[in-house]
């Protein structure tokens, strides 16, 4: 392998190390996501079924097949936000090799059990991911186990670049792809393969706004450390780039784009809905840069890389939510209910007749702006649209015992 940059022949080598192992996951094309961002085709790279539920197999296991006997005994050390750790834990499983992985405190819950479950041991150090890291290679010097690094490898930029060989056989005449950049492994391996096959091929990293490193590093020219990062997408809230991953970016990413946690939950609201598929915040991310009004992808073909789909059932709700609110087809509405508790009955005959759903009923506590002699309650209504919404609204204030004291909605 090249000491400067991967190349084609590596990430092919690395196919051919990981192909008994990895699912070829499939290519779904949506008609949808074409016709909502302007594209002449939108292919969703579909990672988020891959073993492990993300891409991180592909490159933990690349590595860690390459290890030495010796290095195989002594096991192996890494850190992750949730997604890598269960790569080297299969991996791991899968070669016979003791791993262990430190994770920090922000790691979903589904995340640290299902890497426990490949057998791996999880030490939970840190309230952000480089706590955890810095942990991680403090113990390796320690124990001499070998640290296999999530992304600032080549071994592991190789095996994540196998999702491009995947993409290219799969949807054909690209002319854009879009694809999550926490630590830069994944686009750095997909960026290699795509620029060789085609350079012509425009290759856009996207990350969450608050956690953007990686666009003023291209622009500075320079390493751009965050000194915090905040989102909802955990699987890519790295604060940096590393040399091998900055390297690689810089010569075969053409842009970055930065994309808010609210896109973010609206993509994953669309997928579930439209491609029937979940995705965590990080899988999600291409999709709302592909939605967002910042990237022009008119008459274009395009792939998008949903990396993955470890998401938590209660935060997935969540995140869709959040997105349904943004689309102006959820809101949270307050009433005051005289005649408790028969005038539920009317709440619900009425969201009922309106052909919305109901999706929270819950009394709420008494404001000192609640009339004394009435229930505030607070509910949940999913619609159609706003005009839905408001129509829905208005039709409970109509009903006897029902007063809507608050909207939600903007006029």
């Amino acid at each position: 392998m090249s000491d400067d940059l991967v190349t084609l022949e590596d990430v092919e080598a690395a196919r051919d190390r990981i192909a008994d192992v990895v699912h070829r996951t499939p290519l779904d094309t949506s008609t949808t996501f074409a016709e909502l961002s302007g594209a002449a085709a939108v292919g969703l790279k579909l990672e988020n079924v891959q073993r492990t539920g993300s891409f991180k197999i592909r490159g933990a296991y690349n590595k860690m097949a390459q290890l030495s006997g010796e290095e195989r005994e002594r096991g192996v050390i890494s850190s992750s936000a949730g997604n890598h750790a269960q790569g080297v834990a299969l991996a791991g499983d899968l070669l016979g090799i003791d791993a262990t992985i430190v994770v920090p405190e922000v790691t979903p819950a589904a995340k640290v059990e299902a890497t426990r479950g490949y057998g791996a041991e999880v030490i939970v150090e840190g309230d952000i991911y480089e706590r955890s890291y810095e942990y991680a290679l403090e113990r390796a010097e320690e124990t001499g186990e070998t640290f296999v690094h999530p992304f600032d490898d080549e071994a592991i930029v190789a095996g994540q670049g196998t999702i491009g060989l995947e993409l290219l056989e799969q949807f054909s005449d690209l002319d854009t792809v879009l694809v999550s950049i926490g630590g830069g492994g994944l686009i750095s391996g997909i960026g290699t393969v795509l620029k060789a096959h085609e350079p012509g091929i425009r290759v856009v990293g996207v990350q969450p706004e608050g956690a953007l490193h990686a666009k003023p590093s291209l622009e500075r020219d320079e390493l751009h450390v965050l000194e915090d990062v905040d989102t909802v997408a955990e699987g890519i809230a790295d604060a940096r780039l590393l040399e091998t991953t900055f390297r690689h970016v810089r010569e075969r990413v053409d842009e970055v784009v930065g994309v808010s946690d609210r896109e973010i939950a609206t993509a994953v609201a669309l997928l579930a809905e439209r491609a029937k598929t979940v995705a965590e915040g990080a899988g999600a991310a291409p999709v709302a840069a592909l939605l967002s009004d910042d990237l022009n992808v008119e008459g274009e073909r395009v792939g998008a890389v949903i990396s993955g789909g470890n998401v938590n059932l209660s935060e997935h709700a969540e995140l869709t939510r959040t997105g349904l609110f943004e689309l102006g087809r959820y809101v949270d509405a307050r009433l005051a209910l005289e005649g408790w508790p028969a005038t539920l009955e009317a709440v619900v005959e009425t969201v009922e007749e309106k052909g919305a759903e109901l999706d929270r009923l819950e009394r709420a506590r008494r404001g000192p702006n609640d009339h004394p002699n009435r229930i505030p309650v607070t509910v949940g209504l999913e619609g159609s649209g706003p005009e839905h919404l408001r129509d829905v609204l208005e039709a409970l204030s109509e009903r006897d015992g029902i007063e809507v004291v608050e909207r939600g909605l903007d006029p």
